[in-house]
């Protein structure tokens, strides 16, 4: 069995946990026991960048993306590029992820501009798809931003079970610019720091995982009024001057995740 130090002192099995679906704790301390594993290659979605991201989830998570799939193929959108949902138990993961620890997170790349070709595996190594906002972070770039992010990110939010879909605070601007007639998904669009490349999509707790920590809904409205102004607000802010002393360490796993993590599979 192969073991990847992921925290100091913390081994965690590179397979699933076996027995039924449980997912623990909160988006910052959390697991997942029973994962499944987004296939490499299936309708409208092709994972990439396998050497540095994982694609273990909840099955209603990886339901939602294969359905999302054969939805965008259907609107004759490109290929999906799928990036980080989960490790095989969950748990922390690298690359400065805070969620993606319980299995019902997803990054999906923003990336339409075609073709997408179904590459072997090995040739998605080197993809990196290129980020749909302006530098100065007040808008996106025209070049790159095309009519059909609107309906992936219409589709997305439609998606069974969706909590919330986190993209950059210029995406969100260019959605309230665009979107007409319903736009009550808009609110599941919320705007958060970087995602100028990728929609991070998460999904509510299952039902029958009492030990999963729900978050609070996002507020009511369409989120496109000064809420929305207060982001780009900040990019006039001064940097904030940064404490002294050590990092702030991450919350604890609860004891049934570390359980998790460390058990044969």
């Amino acid at each position: 069995m192969r073991l990847v130090l992921v925290l100091p002192l913390l081994l965690v099995a590179a397979a699933p946990a076996p027995g039924p679906v449980r997912v623990i704790g909160s988006q910052g301390a959390g697991c997942i026991a029973g994962a499944v594993r987004l296939p490499d290659t299936a309708p409208g979605l092709q994972t990439i960048r396998l050497a540095h991201s994982e694609f273990w989830g909840h099955p209603d998570t990886i339901a939602a993306l294969l359905r999302l799939g054969t939805q965008v193929q259907a609107a004759g959108l490109p290929d999906l590029y799928i990036g980080d949902i989960s490790g095989p138990r969950g748990g922390p993961l690298g690359g400065g992820h805070f969620s993606h620890q319980m299995g019902i997170d997803a990054d999906v790349w923003l990336d339409l501009a075609p073709p997408h070709p179904v590459l072997p595996v090995g040739e998605r190594e080197a993809i990196d798809p290129p980020s749909l906002v302006r530098p100065d972070g007040r808008a996106v770039e025209p070049a790159r931003w095309r009519p059909e992010h609107l309906t992936l990110l219409r589709l997305a939010a439609a998606l069974p079970r969706i909590d919330r879909i986190l993209v950059n605070p210029a995406i969100k601007k260019q959605l309230c610019l665009q979107a007409t007639g319903d736009r009550s998904w808009l609110r599941l669009i919320r705007p958060w720091w970087g995602h100028a490349s990728h929609m991070h999509l998460r999904f509510r707790c299952p039902a029958d995982q009492p030990a999963c920590q729900q978050a609070p809904p996002p507020p009511d409205g369409a989120g496109c009024d000064a809420t929305l102004d207060w982001w780009f607000a900040q990019l006039d802010a001064p940097p904030a001057t940064k404490p002294a002393g050590p990092p702030p360490q991450p919350p604890p796993l609860p004891a049934a995740c570390r359980a998790i993590l460390a058990a044969p599979p």
